[in-house]
């Protein structure tokens, strides 16, 4: 690998994260806000390594007997391509040689994030929701060679047969999650189909000065359903770590703390104490795996 491919920084750590092989768990939350993730470490009995570099801040620690790391990913698919690549190669790379070690380690990818739901059923505050899929609006997966090999393809095109999709827009995919993953930690959670937003205005369909493309985009995709899974809710991280965790062979779940309502036009800015609950039950199911 070039070096201007495999970044490393000037102390010879992978460049975005800055970390070194050893410093994270195999069993990794990903969150979103920088804050989030001092709040899962404050959760930790130990803390072994506590890092942070531009919006990535990093603890990895003991939760009872499990060692879990923790990681801040900032928002977007962009930002978890950078994050999830260079997870992969702190574990699958060898820094000195720059080649790939020849047996993968499989990683856990578990992201606790925020969302609005996009069934008017689906309440707001103490309510979760787990991507048993992803469609990723942001088109990152068709860039990789391997994309179109762990894309869902039913899925795919009947989404974008069904929603008569735009050409103009980049073309959606589906990625299924972990079934190890959901099987194991997902408990009663409501499960659905997640649209991957590459935005978080008007690719979600939100207007302030400026138009929207168009703007029927929920209210058709809400009506779209797959092998009995409805499109649930809206966010902008998911179909990235679904594609890449799929091609690089690691396993991946999202749950998100449904915190707003797009079809009752609900939103809670106060959802600190469901998010601290949210958080509180999964480094419990973890200790399972």
């Amino acid at each position: 690998m070039k070096n201007a491919e495999l970044v490393l920084n000037s102390a010879g750590a992978v460049y975005h994260l800055n970390l070194f092989p050893g410093d994270v768990s195999d069993t990794i939350f990903l969150v979103g806000d920088p804050g989030r993730a001092k709040i899962i470490a404050d959760h930790f009995d130990r803390i072994e390594l506590s890092k942070s570099n531009r919006e990535i801040n990093t603890f990895t620690g003991y939760y009872k007997d499990k060692r879990i790391s923790v990681l801040s990913t900032g928002m977007g698919t962009d930002n978890i391509e950078i994050v999830v690549n260079e997870l992969d190669a702190l574990f699958n790379i060898d820094f000195k040689t720059k080649l790939p070690k020849g047996e993968v380690t499989s990683l856990n990818l578990i992201r606790i994030g925020t969302s609005g739901a996009l069934q008017e059923n689906i309440p707001v505050d103490q309510s979760y929701v787990v991507s048993a899929y992803a469609l990723g609006l942001d088109g990152l997966a068709w860039f990789y060679a391997d994309g179109p090999h762990v894309i869902e393809k039913s899925l795919t095109e009947d989404f974008i047969k069904t929603m008569k999709w735009d050409s103009d827009l980049p073309k959606p995919y589906a990625i299924k999650g972990s079934e190890f993953l959901i099987d194991a930690l997902s408990g009663d959670w409501k499960k659905g189909i997640t649209l991957t937003a590459p935005g978080f205005y008007a690719p979600q369909g939100r207007e302030l000065r400026l138009k929207v493309k168009d703007d029927t985009i929920i209210d058709r995709a809400r009506q779209f359903g797959f092998e009995g899974y409805q499109v649930t809710n809206f966010e902008m991280e998911t179909s990235a770590l679904y594609s890449l965790s799929a091609m690089l062979g690691h396993e991946a779940m999202t749950v998100c703390d449904i915190i707003a309502n797009r079809i009752s036009d609900n939103f809670n800015p106060n959802y600190k104490a469901s998010m601290e609950n949210l958080i509180q039950e999964m480094l419990e199911r973890i200790l399972e795996i």
